[in-house]
């Protein structure tokens, strides 16, 4: 089994701390990191919206996700494509295991 990249398991990390805050008021959270992450560079803009918005609703809460986010965006950009991949994979896998789960 391959080591995960240090840069991956950063991003998955910052996602599960921060992922609440950000992703919070969100209708399909997963759709929205999909967004973030599905081309070959991460979308800052879409990301700096979402994190406006949660500025907004919890000013307090939201500020050490700024910082956190922007170096999520700066790994993201310099793993490699397969890593990229790996990680979109990823959220498409934990989305389907969420939406599995019975209401």
């Amino acid at each position: 089994m391959a080591t995960a990249d240090p840069s991956r398991r950063l991003l998955t990390q910052a996602a599960r701390r921060h992922g609440t805050c950000l992703l919070a008021a969100c209708d399909e959270p997963h759709e929205e990191l999909l967004a973030m992450v599905w081309g070959p560079r991460f979308d800052r803009a879409h990301a700096l919206g979402l994190w406006a918005l949660a500025h907004r609703r919890q000013p307090v809460e939201s500020l050490p996700v700024l910082p956190d986010l922007l170096e999520a965006a700066d790994r993201f950009d310099q793993l490699p494509r397969a890593d990229q991949h790996r990680l979109r994979r990823l959220v498409i896998r934990h989305r389907g295991m969420a939406c599995a789960t019975p209401v």
